[in-house]
């Protein structure tokens, strides 16, 4: 069983938030994400995949399990935290990318994906994305104009089910970090991420319940 961090009021709507592939749930991202979706009325439940647990108790860096074993844990998460009850799931790139292939859990309201990971940085051959296609759950992507797992102008080239929405963060990077010249900010960028994010999950919780 993984590890996990609940923040937020009991009886608020759930999202369980998984994280990326090189940092865990303590990384700063994810923490100024749960943050502010706490302080907008939301519950965060924060988990570690295994690697990550066994990166914390020695220190070793290690490279993320394979997929059965990554979707494994995060559902353990969700029976363990749902009690029954619809919660919507996502994560940091690698994260959102596993809580998309769970889409179809009878638990899960809706998904959404924080830098989705379509194909490796110049690498759009090894594309990642062909399930989202048929995705029939309510699916939201919040991507970085300039990410390199997936830019804005590459979109047009992606086939995404009617149930998936996306939003770009303006001049963001696979982190939302804009450039300086952009006349963005960081903490603008993640405010804006939080603020499409908390109305998404509220509404895809109250119209699963």
């Amino acid at each position: 069983m993984s590890s996990y961090l609940i923040e937020g009021q009991a009886g608020n709507p759930v999202f369980v938030f998984a994280h990326g592939a090189g940092a865990g749930m303590d990384h700063a991202f994810m923490q100024a994400v749960a943050t502010g979706l706490v302080d907008k009325g939301i519950q965060v439940v924060r988990f570690n995949f295994p690697y990550m647990v066994k990166r914390a108790e020695d220190g070793k860096k290690r490279p993320p399990d394979r997929a059965p074993k990554l979707l494994e844990a995060f559902q353990a998460v969700i029976q363990d935290v749902a009690k029954g009850q619809p919660v919507v799931i996502g994560g940091k790139s690698m994260g959102g990318r596993m809580a998309s292939l769970l889409a179809d859990d009878a638990l899960v309201a809706g998904v959404a994906c924080l830098g989705f990971p379509f194909h490796p940085p110049g690498k759009p051959e090894n594309y990642k994305g062909d399930h989202l296609a048929k995705l029939s759950k309510p699916c939201l992507i919040l991507q970085g104009e300039r990410d390199t797992f997936g830019k804005r102008e590459e979109f047009s080239e992606f086939a995404l089910a009617e149930s998936v929405t996306t939003t770009f963060i303006p001049d963001g990077d696979h982190s939302f970090k804009p450039r300086k010249v952009s006349g963005h900010t960081e903490l603008g960028n993640i405010a804006r991420a939080v603020d499409v994010l908390a109305a998404f999950i509220f509404e895809v919780y109250f119209d699963a319940k």
